[in-house]
């Protein structure tokens, strides 16, 4: 798999520059890396499947997924995958040319569609934060922390993480994955904002991305057919060279 990927970088805390190590006794962020790959041949052409790998031990968290998948949640403004093609190369492990032929293009998947999707992600985090969801996701500490303050501050800093980016992709169309409010949010992970603040902030938030995807500029919708033809330009030249 990892012969075939296109590209290894990290993602998550370390890209966003909020990442907080476990000396800190407030810690409770993973190593995540991302990659998106083409598996062997005969799983592309024969009747093998590979959707996406996953691997989790300790603090290191990897995922992998096909480019096709990658390509179909980007389409749909995933901020989990978006991410990856505004990721700064100084966070990546391995980098290719045809990874380097999908960033170049990356303004394809720049449109309104990511209004819906970045505020439906961060009412998801908003909604944990308010109802102190253990759901399983959590470790002893990050239960603890919970405890503390009274609500998810991890899913806190999310929150407010989503909608800023949201509302600079609205009028901009492009990602700024590595934050330059990062210790604001660090601070928020933390603990040190009450939650009526984080819940305030939010509310005028989602009120500012509102008022951005009214005046954005951004089509509705990518071409679906340019997207299509990069993926298989990207595919054919791929397995052309295996």
């Amino acid at each position: 798999m990892w012969d075939n990927s296109l590209v290894l970088m990290y993602r998550g805390s370390h890209s966003h520059g909020t990442h907080i190590p476990n000396s800190n006794p407030g810690s409770i962020d993973d190593t995540d890396i991302f990659g998106v790959c083409l598996p062997p041949r005969d799983y592309f052409f024969g009747i093998k499947t590979f959707d996406q790998f996953e691997c989790k031990e300790g603090e290191w968290d990897v995922l992998v997924y096909d480019l096709r998948k990658f390509i179909r949640l980007v389409e749909k403004a995933n901020p989990n995958v978006l991410n990856a093609l505004w990721t700064p190369e100084k966070f990546y492990i391995r980098n290719t040319d045809l990874w380097r032929k999908l960033v170049v293009s990356r303004d394809i998947f720049s449109c309104k569609k990511i209004y819906h999707s970045f505020c439906g992600y961060a009412y998801g985090q908003l909604h944990k934060m308010e109802n102190m969801a253990y759901n399983g996701y959590m470790g002893q500490k990050r239960k603890g922390l919970v405890d503390k303050f009274g609500y998810d501050t991890k899913n806190a800093q999310h929150l407010v993480r989503l909608l800023r980016q949201g509302v600079e992709f609205m009028r901009t169309g492009k990602l700024v994955v590595e934050r330059p409010d990062a210790e604001e949010l660090k601070q928020i992970k933390l603990g040190a904002w009450s939650i009526d603040k984080v819940k305030r902030v939010a509310s005028d938030l989602f009120k500012e991305m509102e008022s951005a995807k009214n005046e954005s500029k951004l089509p509705e919708s990518v071409d679906a057919e340019l997207v299509n033809a990069l993926t298989v330009e990207i595919t054919s030249t791929h397995y052309a060279k295996r």
